[in-house]
């Protein structure tokens, strides 16, 4: 089994960056699939985007394509999501999440939970 801690979080003004991060223990990513989801209260949790750590697919949620980037380093056992030209409309929780092989828009299809890292994006 594998363990997943996010990082990263914070407060940004509209149009800057964040970088988030999550760390997996307990089990390489080698054969998962990693995804990153959002969640506002109130609503369900959205699929941000994906990679398929086998062969490298990445795949992107169309309201955030071109100003978010995943990543892999399987040697630091670590995902990244880069998010520029922040929105405030993408406050939310963010949540990384191990499942696969392939990846999913569905929550449900994912069987380990990071703990969820805070984004704040305002003025």
């Amino acid at each position: 089994q594998v363990q997943l801690v996010e990082s990263g979080g914070g407060l940004v003004q509209p149009g800057g960056s964040l970088t988030l991060s999550c760390g997996a223990s307990g089990s390489t990513l080698d054969h998962y699939a990693i995804g990153w989801f959002r969640q506002v209260p109130g609503k369900e949790r959205e699929g941000v985007s994906c990679i398929s750590n086998s062969d490298g697919t990445t795949y992107y949620a169309n309201s955030v394509k071109g100003r978010f980037t995943i990543s892999s380093d399987n040697d630091r056992n670590t995902v990244y999501l880069q998010m520029n030209s922040l929105k405030p409309e993408d406050t939310a929780v963010y949540y990384c999440a191990a499942g696969g092989p392939k990846c999913s828009d569905y929550p449900y299809q994912y069987d380990h939970w990071g703990q969820g890292t805070q984004v704040i994006v305002s003025s």
